[in-house]
């Protein structure tokens, strides 16, 4: 439920959303002092590691899915995403490419539309998905449906580039072909869809009931822009459905479990956090309110993220909680957090995002890059999960914050971050994921997010020319997808700074908090009417003295986003109740 207070016209919010939006993907110039020559050395230094890791795939794995870089040899990644059956294949069935479909996007980030237009005629002729083959759900839906909807995009963006013919659609028909396979999944009671099924046979006999809350509530982006492009509701509907009834399973605090029964829709596992499992659902909610405008995005977004807030932040860090009390589970750090910062970032809460990436930042900087886990009650490594698959999280929210406030100490983390890629985990095969990063024992697989992903980002640090004519939300494998009024309920064409004018008012204090009213709390809107607001769900209180005489003069805290109270001497904080 929205905190009580003046709420801005639908057109006006998503102005916000648009201008926001402009600040983030380069529209916002300015001298950062960081230096061209500089830059164009970290851009040609990024460049030279995609396409390392690019041709060793071409030569030694392709058309198979990912390189082996230690062997220069292949794996067909759908035996990993869902126990390819070989046994059923046909004779000449070589893989998905799926590094290819995952490349196609960065090759025209870094300009390179002559490659594209190579895989783009490739894929057309060669690749199917008849096959007898058992997959995850998520993992097709974010690598294969996510990397052909946004190359079919893109190939109808610069189809007057191409040099042998005009494109076809032949990349949106994989993608009708592919979700297609996936609509069985959703046919349950609750309508939370199975996470592997069969590309041929759908759901099969036996199938495991068990999914992920990323699993069944980050497919809405990709099925949305299915929809959207072939006239087919279906592909939404279903992914909608299923998000909503996630959200339904939410406990009281407004907080979801990590896995559950997609027949029973009942939880499996309670403790949850803002990591694996749970990630991309947060990611999903934000930048599909983006994408499409609903308010039922927003709503649910804005629920989750201040129980999040609330219950998982301790400081800079973000630790595990049972959903129906609040209480702490596991204190510790993994690397798909990183991504937190960037949606922080996105959402316009620049100083808490800030806040968490310098510790993440700690943690590169000690062991060379982010370990998996790191347990940080007993400040050590996880005695296992010890490994670093070159996982982007860590690039996209230092890509994000130096959009935001174009501080070119930003610049310098991506500095690190590369000069580690490249002292740990380049070989002469490609670049392998670190099996241990306590010894920096290498592994032999580089995975295709390494190139739909860490290279994107790492790119678009030091050029991001791409983005200067058209907004974009990325998916959460690196997909861009633009931001169009007609994908929108309503979208308003210019910002209005009317819209604004009552947050001036210095009669009445705000009482309500930046995003309740979806505002950016800083960064643009602080700097143009001296917002108050120091984050997203700070409500300030309704004295500058602090002074009170009931609860309801007093607001909400900025970093623990909980309610201050009125105490007996009649000042606002947070005070300790004992009973």
């Amino acid at each position: 439920m929205r905190s009580p207070g003046p709420r801005l016209p639908a057109p006006a919010r998503l102005a916000v959303a648009a201008l926001l939006l402009a600040a983030l993907t380069g529209l916002a110039v300015g001298a950062d002092g960081y230096g061209r020559a500089r830059r164009l050395h970290m851009k040609t230094k990024v460049l030279e590691m995609f396409y390392h890791a690019y041709d060793n795939y071409m030569t030694y794995a392709f058309p198979h899915d990912e390189l082996k870089p230690l062997t220069k040899s292949f794996t067909d990644s759908l035996s990993e995403l869902g126990n390819l059956n070989l046994e059923h294949l046909p004779q000449d069935y070589s893989g998905s490419a799926l590094t290819l479909v995952e490349s196609l996007s960065s090759l025209v980030v870094l300009g390179n539309l002559t490659e594209f237009e190579r895989g783009v005629l490739w894929l057309s002729e060669n690749l199917t998905f008849d096959v007898d083959a058992r997959i995850n759900l998520f993992e097709c839906n974010i690598r294969l449906l996510g990397g052909l909807i946004s190359a079919h995009i893109l190939a109808k963006d610069y189809n007057s580039q191409f040099k042998h013919g005009l494109y076809q659609d032949q990349l949106l028909h994989l993608a009708e072909s592919l979700g297609n396979r996936f609509l069985p999944a959703f046919e349950t009671p609750t309508g939370l869809p199975y996470a592997w099924i069969n590309l041929k046979y759908g759901v099969m006999e036996n199938e495991t009931t068990e999914t992920s809350t990323s699993g069944c509530g980050s497919l809405i982006l990709e099925m949305g822009v299915l929809s959207r492009l072939t006239g087919d509701s279906r592909y939404e509907a279903a992914a909608l459905r299923a998000l909503r009834k996630l959200w339904s399973m939410r406990s009281s605090l407004n907080l979801v479990g990590t896995t559950l029964d997609v027949l029973t829709g009942k939880w499996i596992e309670y403790s949850s956090g803002i990591g694996a499992g749970v990630d991309s659902f947060y990611e999903y909610l934000i930048k599909a309110y983006i994408l499409f405008g609903s308010d039922d995005y927003w709503d649910m977004f804005h629920s989750a993220y201040l129980a999040v807030q609330k219950y998982f932040r301790h400081g800079p860090w973000y630790h595990e909680a049972d959903m129906r009390t609040g209480e702490a589970t596991h204190w510790q750090l993994t690397s798909l957090q990183a991504f937190w910062p960037g949606l922080q970032t996105l959402l316009g809460d620049v100083t808490a995002a800030n806040l968490s990436h310098r510790e993440f930042y700690n943690i590169w900087q000690r062991f060379g890059v982010l370990p998996e886990r790191y347990l940080l009650d007993y400040g050590m490594l996880h005695p296992t999960e010890k490994y670093y698959p070159l996982r982007p999280e860590f690039a996209e929210s230092t890509f994000y914050l130096y959009q935001a406030t174009k501080d070119p100490w930003y610049l310098e983390v991506g500095e690190a971050i590369v000069g580690s890629l490249n002292y740990y985990t380049k070989v002469d095969g490609g670049f392998a994921s670190v099996r241990d990063v306590s010894t920096m024992k290498l592994e032999d697989h580089q995975h295709s997010f390494f190139l739909s992903e860490t290279c994107k980002y790492l790119f678009l640090l030091y050029d991001d020319s791409f983005l200067r004519n058209q907004n974009y939300i990325f998916t959460t494998e690196g997909h861009p997808l633009p931001i169009r009024s007609t994908w929108h309920e309503k979208f308003p064409a210019a910002y209005v700074p009317s819209n604004w004018t009552f947050v001036k008012d210095e009669i009445q204090p705000i009482r309500v908090s930046a995003l309740s009213s979806q505002v950016c709390p800083e960064t643009i809107f602080r700097k143009s009417v001296g917002t108050p607001w120091e984050s997203a769900c700070h409500v300030p209180d309704a004295h500058a003295s602090h002074r009170c005489r009931t609860d309801d003069d007093c607001g909400i805290e900025a970093i623990t986003c909980k309610k201050r109270t009125c105490s007996m001497a009649g000042y606002c904080g947070l005070w300790l109740v004992i009973y």
